[in-house]
């Protein structure tokens, strides 16, 4: 992605971007995305010398060997040569999970409607058993664009939500959707990823361990679960009843200072109609 089109999508100064630091992560993520559709292509077999020549073939792109071996190092590809056994244990581990850098660093504010989705699932308890929510959310707006509830944690909660989300999105902002999400087993998983990448977006993680980097999100959570009553749910179907009705509270009810004075869905539908994109 381009400095001048992460400055405008981001409304960050371009000299922030044109910082050292800054410029540096943007080229080595586009030197990533090269060297790693030919390390894959060929199941990390082969050495950077060989990779340095297979690019330039292909894509007419000229890397020095430092920079292919720099790009390696951070982003764990090893070339896999002989060793069967440990090629298979590494190539399973790709395969399935991956993290990505911090890119939205905490930039909460000043938005676009479908510049930023935040997700994350959070556990509801009711009549002594557990249920499980992940929820998509637009910074621009605040708005929950989707929302899932399930009695099983497994990988199509968050599938299913992602999916919701992207079906939504506006096709003006489908190339371009940062997804920010902490580094849970769910978002490293690789049918996760494929999701957001065929939906043209790309991921920011936050730092391991570090709640605060998906802070909008932990708040979120807190709010409806002081909103939620779910002392009287039975079963998954009175959960799912209960937490529908909540979301469209909070989503078309619930009025917040910072949206003046209005409901995210309807700040969402405002933004929209006055052509704030």
């Amino acid at each position: 992605m381009r400095i001048s089109r992460i400055s405008t999508e981001f409304q960050i100064a371009r000299s922030t971007y044109y910082s050292s630091h800054s410029k540096q992560l943007v080229n080595d993520l586009n030197s990533f995305k090269v060297i790693n559709k030919y390390y894959e292509k060929t199941k990390g077999k082969e050495g950077i010398r060989q990779l340095v020549m297979t690019i330039e073939q292909k894509e007419g792109l000229v890397f020095n060997k430092k920079r292919v071996a720099r790009i390696k190092r951070i982003y764990d590809l090893p070339t896999q040569i002989r060793k069967r056994s440990t090629y298979k244990k590494f190539a399973k581990k790709k395969q399935e999970h991956e993290t990505f850098p911090n890119l939205l660093e905490r930039n909460f504010k000043n938005l676009e409607v479908d510049q930023v989705y935040c997700t994350d699932i959070t556990e509801l308890k009711y009549n002594g058993k557990k249920a499980y929510l992940a929820a998509v959310k637009d910074l621009g707006s605040k708005s929950i664009i989707s929302f899932e509830v399930s009695s099983s944690i497994d990988i199509s909660l968050t599938n299913t939500a992602i999916d919701k989300a992207l079906r939504k999105a506006r096709p003006q902002r489908k190339e371009s959707i940062m997804v920010h999400s902490d580094q849970g087993f769910h978002f490293t998983h690789h049918s996760f990823r494929e999701r957001v990448f065929e939906g043209g977006g790309f991921q920011s993680m936050s730092r391991k361990g570090n709640c605060l980097d998906n802070a909008s999100m932990e708040s979120f959570f807190g709010l409806i679960k002081d909103h939620l009553d779910l002392n009287q749910c039975s079963d998954i179907k009175d959960v799912k009843k209960e937490v529908q009705k909540k979301m469209n509270y909070y989503n078309y009810e619930r009025p917040q200072a910072d949206l003046k004075k209005m409901p995210p869905m309807i700040y969402r539908k405002h933004l929209l109609s006055r052509g704030f994109y």
